[in-house]
């Protein structure tokens, strides 16, 4: 097996162990729920890249969405925790107005 995908195994089983371990807090489980996603956008850019030689554009185009993706899906939890105070998941109760 390759030493990439030794990586992968790894970086993946660490973000997972990372949102088991660190449930009670959004931020930080959000940060590992991006992790796996980046991962899993590697695992298919892959192939993808070996077997089709005019695919160099499609990572730049991926980035670009995770990027857009993780500001907005970090900035949400980050304004959550100064309107609280906390980040503890159990103490959030989101549909009170």
């Amino acid at each position: 097996m390759p030493s990439i995908y030794i990586n992968i195994i790894l970086a993946y089983t660490i973000s997972l162990l990372g949102i088991l371990i660190y449930r009670s807090h959004l931020i930080a489980s959000l940060l590992c729920l991006e992790g796996i996603l980046s991962l899993f956008i590697i695992n298919t850019l892959i192939p993808l890249n070996i077997y089709f030689t005019l695919a160099f554009i499609i990572p730049i185009i991926l980035l670009v969405f995770a990027a857009c993706e993780a500001a907005v899906g970090l900035a949400s939890p980050v304004s959550i925790s100064n309107t609280y105070g906390l980040d503890y998941v159990y103490n959030l109760n989101l549909l009170r107005c």
